[in-house]
């Protein structure tokens, strides 16, 4: 099994590039495998490592369906919806909270 080549954290060369990046440039993996990988130094909790694919093997991003486009309007909006009143909160419902927050405000949690 061969190793992947790693680079320090910034001295990447040209022809590389991260997921975000490659996304960035309206560009996805498009099933490669990882190329190289670049490491920060280690500190705390370890080294951090991204993972680098090839630029010239890289494919164009799929553009969205209507069919997608209705997927993600439809998640959106259930994650508006208050389960504690049932209205919708113009914003997305904290997962923390589990409610909108007026009903965190005026005690409607559940007891514990």
């Amino acid at each position: 099994m061969a190793t992947l080549p790693v680079f320090r954290w910034h001295l990447a060369p040209d022809g590389y590039a991260t997921r975000r990046q490659l996304r960035s440039m309206g560009l996805r993996p498009g099933g490669q495998d990882v190329a190289a990988q670049l490491e920060r130094p280690r500190r705390r909790r370890g080294p951090l490592v991204a993972y680098l694919y090839l630029v010239d093997q890289a494919k164009p991003m799929r553009p969205m369906t209507p069919a997608k486009w209705a997927a993600l309007d439809k998640a959106n909006a259930a994650q508006r919806i208050c389960p504690e009143c049932g209205q919708n909160a113009g914003y997305r419902i904290p997962a923390s909270l589990g409610m909108c927050v007026p009903c965190a405000d005026t005690g409607h949690q559940l007891a514990a």
